[in-house]
């Protein structure tokens, strides 16, 4: 079964930057698109960039022109480079991988925590 690990998180100031990994691992990984999502306390789950298998990339307004998604199918891995990091952007970060033909998030890591500090 695939398994997902994020890793990368951890604290910095406001202004930062953070580059977040999701590794898979598994016998075969050909996914239509891969997610970053993130969770703040006492707030819903928030989509925030999304990579398809043909490079394609859309962000959320709240990271747009800030944070870069990319997809290295070599490694089995998608990235998350977050840059001008602000306060609002502390949550727990996840990773989500959706296979061929599908219209809802089939796998998901256990995330990892993203803190910025003013």
């Amino acid at each position: 079964q695939v398994q997902l690990e994020e890793s990368g998180g951890g604290l910095v100031q406001a202004g930062g930057s953070l580059r977040l990994s999701c590794a898979a691992s598994g016998s075969i990984f050909s996914f239509a698109a891969m997610g970053w999502y993130r969770q703040a306390p006492e707030k819903q789950r928030e989509w925030i960039a999304t990579v398809t298998s043909a490079g394609s990339t859309a962000y959320a307004d709240s990271v747009m022109g800030r944070f870069t998604i990319s997809r290295d199918n070599v490694k089995n891995t998608v990235y998350l480079q977050m840059n001008s990091l602000k306060p609002e952007d502390t949550a727990v970060y996840y990773c989500a991988a959706l296979k061929q033909g599908r219209s809802i998030w089939d796998y998901w890591g256990q995330g990892t925590q993203v803190t910025v500090s003013s």
